[in-house]
């Protein structure tokens, strides 16, 4: 047997495939947008893969499932609650999937969502690991506000919250502490709120150490599971729709996306249609130095597909430009793996701009703070937990359009946040919207925080 994980850093995502020595077999879990990586540790181990499990319908990256189905004829296993639009085995507590000396048992483990299941994987008659989706993290558990959609009672974060205590503690607690813990995500998601750095665990590890696995009652673990919650980007939900229909083929979607000639005169970008929104993922510095009118900078990072499914709701078209060929072909690909490619109005290479971002003086800010509106843009419980400048207004990145009219515009607007990945997009984004001038703090923001 051989357990292989497979990690998507900028989605913070781990996913699976568990090799039988004796039948040369391979099932996968929870397996990303890109199938070709599974292909290729198939080829390497002479081996073929004859199932795919889902431990739930993900809101935050697109599987690949379907187009695994279709291309090779493994058959996906899921739980029957989740109701998907493709052909699948139900795969719910009482069933088993045997592959060679492998048994997959799956546990419904509502909590994260009414129909994620957990699968217990035993070798030679013994519990040997547990692929828990996103129902136990290293550290954290699920949230459960991610379904509070319509007027399904059943899907509201207090009754999934209840669900997840139970299946916490009678279903994944009662497993022997040798048994190794292997989730659907690790540190960065916002499938949780407070997730370990490491990829793996053991259940007697997280019994003595994850908080939602320590002695409660109920509602004192609702009431913390509840609170403070990330916030949920716009793409979320289209997500989990995507997921249950089943996504298109992955190179074949990319190649629908259009290319356009490299954008470095004034006659090109008069081509473009100036209703629509330029997702500009080049540098800060570069951005700054010049720009496209109504661009937002989401400069390319770990996060990017995060900001970008936060700030783009799902069918608003956009453009999508970067600083050379190779970084765009790369993060169309990134775009594609929480299923925005249909999006993209156009890709093209950037090397122009009509706009510039000035400056801010810092030395007059400093001297005189007062002088200007500063506009924090992390999220409520950063600014909370550890202010930074005195008068601030607080409006998180993904509210930032929606609360426009929160701002003042009688004084220049200085945008920070807690690094300056978001500033750069939050104040691109205001700079499009206010009649104000509005200044970057960027990373300079350390300067304030550092040793504080």
């Amino acid at each position: 047997m051989k357990i292989e994980q497979f990690e998507d850093k900028n989605l913070a995502h781990y996913s699976y495939a568990v090799l039988s020595d004796s039948t040369r077999e391979i099932v996968l879990i929870d397996p990303s947008r890109d199938p070709q990586p599974y292909y290729a540790y198939a080829k390497e181990h002479e081996a073929n893969i004859v199932g795919v499990i889902e431990t739930h319908p993900h809101a935050d990256f697109i599987s690949s499932h379907l187009q695994i189905q279709h291309e090779i004829g493994a058959n996906i296993f899921t739980s029957i609650s989740m109701n998907p639009d493709f052909p699948f085995t139900p795969f719910d507590e009482g069933t088993v999937l045997e592959v060679g000396k492998l048994r997959f048992k799956p546990m419904n483990t509502p909590g994260h969502s009414p129909d994620s299941i957990s699968i217990v994987l035993e070798h030679d008659g013994k519990d040997r690991a547990v692929f828990t989706g996103d129902t136990l993290f290293i550290g954290d558990c699920g949230r459960p506000d991610l379904r509070e959609q319509g007027g399904n009672s059943g899907l509201k974060r207090e009754a999934l919250a209840k669900d997840m205590y139970h299946s916490l503690r009678d279903k994944l607690m009662p497993l022997d502490n040798e048994v190794i813990v292997y989730p659907a995500h690790g540190a960065g998601t916002l499938c949780g709120k407070s997730l370990s750095k490491a990829s793996s665990s053991t259940i007697g590890e997280e019994k003595a150490t994850n908080w939602s696995l320590q002695e409660m009652s109920e509602a004192a673990f609702v009431t913390e599971l509840t609170a403070d919650q990330p916030f949920i980007p716009k793409y979320f939900p289209y997500d989990v729709d995507s997921n249950k229909k089943g996504a298109p083929e992955f190179a074949e979607s990319l190649e629908k996306v259009a290319r356009g000639q490299k954008i470095n005169n004034l006659e090109k970008a008069l081509l473009l249609n100036e209703q629509i929104v330029i997702i500009d993922t080049r540098d800060a510095a570069a951005y700054k130095k010049e720009h496209l009118r109504n661009s937002i900078n989401i400069m390319d990072g770990e996060k990017f597909e995060t900001w970008l499914g936060a700030l783009i709701a799902p069918g608003d078209p956009f453009y999508l430009a970067a600083e050379n060929e190779d970084a765009l072909s790369r993060l169309t690909e990134r775009v594609a793996k929480i299923g925005y490619e249909p999006f993209i109005k156009e890709a093209f290479v950037l090397d122009f701009g009509t706009e510039s971002s000035a400056d801010l003086d810092m030395k007059r800010f400093k001297e005189q703070p007062s002088a200007y509106t500063i506009v924090d843009i992390r999220n409520q419980p950063e600014a909370e937990s550890q202010p930074v400048f005195k008068d601030a207004i607080n409006i998180p990145l993904p509210e930032l359009s929606n609360r426009l009219n929160e701002i003042p515009t009688d004084k220049p607007i200085v945008v920070h946040c807690a690094g300056g990945y978001r500033s750069a997009a939050g104040s691109s984004l205001l700079e499009n919207s206010l009649n104000a001038d509005v200044f970057d703090l960027s990373e300079r923001i350390k300067e304030f925080t550092e040793g504080h």
